[in-house]
């Protein structure tokens, strides 16, 4: 299965466009009123100041049986060892971003629900009531999980946008699959406030929704472009930085479509590595922002260093 990354014409023009030349840096990052803590990271995007927001980081053991489903043990030990890491331990990092667009403030995903992100908020000089739009790019646990705290609102101002195929998925579920249970206890509650997006709908003026589906039914990232600079939040495309970026037909267990992730996985990466477009994804090490590059028949991911920097 593939995906279509047609975007409207708009879209389509930027996609010619170099995101910044070499001389220029692609974000300032640390002035004024913008956050540079170690949970709290912004950046500027032409008019909007991106925030990156760390909501936890946990190891987890068999690394190879999450993310190396179809790899031998030969080649996965070789990929780990030749990036400087165990095969057998994965480090999770969760990290939800915030958006200023100057106008409203657009949160991409809500965390685990165990205070983190509204710690990472406070070190970006920003309260839960001052959110005006909450995207959820899909509905596993640690993007829902922070949507309510003690069964209110955490953001309690906030409108709520997402694919429909994504609700009706998760609430046609029955009692008893954990994340249909709490999607009910999380989401439903809020429904009257949502609204659903299709694949190149727009969120806002410059951010717009671009289908990955696979890692679950109704799973977006999304499109951001401000004054000719461009930005993806991958979301969860790819689960780990190493692995899935150097071999994207490696299986991910969390992946519900593993054929379509797969292509997703291939469609978005190429798309970030042929454009020199940075991008965000959710499971990346903190603060999470990097660009893509093409190696052999799959990608590497190179964090974000001093060339995002003011």
């Amino acid at each position: 299965m593939t995906i279509n990354l047609t975007r409207r014409a708009a879209l389509g023009a930027a996609a010619a466009l170099p995101f910044a030349s070499a001389a220029a840096p692609v974000f300032a990052a640390g002035s004024d009123n913008k956050a540079n803590s170690t949970i709290a990271k912004s950046f500027q995007m032409g008019d909007f100041t991106v925030t990156t927001l760390l909501d936890g980081s946990l190891p987890r053991d068999g690394a190879q049986e999450i993310f190396g489903g179809g790899a031998s043990d030969e080649d996965f030990a070789k990929v780990s060892a030749d990036n400087f890491i165990s095969p057998d331990v994965a480090q999770f990092f969760f990290t939800p971003t915030l958006v200023n667009t100057g106008a409203e403030m657009v949160l991409f995903d809500t965390g685990l629900g165990q205070g983190g992100i509204q710690a990472a908020l406070a070190d970006a000089g920003v309260t839960p009531d001052q959110i005006d739009i909450v995207v959820l790019t899909h509905m596993h646990p640690d993007h829902i999980g922070g949507m309510t705290t003690d069964d209110a609102p955490t953001f309690p101002n906030a409108r709520y946008i997402t694919a429909a195929s994504e609700y009706d998925f998760w609430a046609a579920q029955e009692a008893g699959n954990r994340v249909g249970d709490l999607v009910a206890a999380k989401v439903t509650p809020l429904a009257e406030k949502m609204t659903f997006i299709e694949d190149g709908g727009d969120v806002v003026s410059g951010v717009t929704a671009m289908a990955a589906f696979g890692h679950t039914p109704g799973h977006m990232v999304y499109h951001l472009e401000s004054n000719g600079q461009r930005l993806i939040l991958t979301a969860d495309l790819a689960n780990h930085y190493v692995w899935s970026f150097a071999h994207p037909e490696w299986e991910v267990r969390f992946d519900m479509d593993k054929a379509a992730a797969t292509g997703s996985r291939r469609n978005v990466l190429g798309l970030l590595a042929a454009d020199k477009v940075p991008m965000i994804g959710y499971h990346m090490p903190f603060p999470a922002a990097g660009y893509v590059e093409s190696r052999g028949n799959g990608f590497r991911f190179v964090p974000v260093s001093y060339q995002m920097m003011g």
